[in-house]
């Protein structure tokens, strides 16, 4: 029998959402108590920016099932202060938006697959950084 994710391109943009949502969800199963990721400095191994370097474990958690939620409510929260950033954002995005219709979407899905292949890799830390916290290894 063929599996779900096999009638989706092995590029397909529906394919990398449902890998991030089932990594989260696992990471969700596999975290029982969140609180131990108070504290723990989120380090996975690569070159962090410096807004990564401000976050535990615990606020990453919360980070990725708070995308979760959105990418499978399709509800977007209103916060004042991203809207600010969002604007800012905008305004330097404003010459790519006089491009043909075509261009732009591909512009904004290559960065929509690079961000879901980020934060599926980053749930995976999470959910493994945790397992060595309570001592078991995978």
């Amino acid at each position: 029998m063929q599996s779900v994710d096999a009638k989706f391109s092995r590029n397909s943009l529906l394919l990398a959402l449902r890998r991030y949502g089932t990594v989260v969800h696992n990471m969700e199963q596999t975290v029982l108590l969140p609180s131990l990721l108070r504290d723990v400095p989120y380090d996975d191994g690569s070159d962090c920016e410096a807004a990564d370097n401000s976050m535990d474990l615990y606020e990453y958690y919360l980070l990725l099932k708070a995308i979760k939620n959105t990418v499978e409510s399709g509800l977007i929260p209103h916060d004042d202060a991203k809207a600010k950033s969002h604007a800012t954002l905008h305004k330097g995005l404003e010459p790519l938006l006089e491009a043909e219709p075509e261009e732009i979407f591909h512009f904004h899905l290559r960065g929509l697959f690079t961000v879901m292949a980020t934060l599926t890799k980053k749930s995976q830390n999470l959910t493994e950084k945790y397992l060595d916290i309570i001592g078991i290894s995978r």
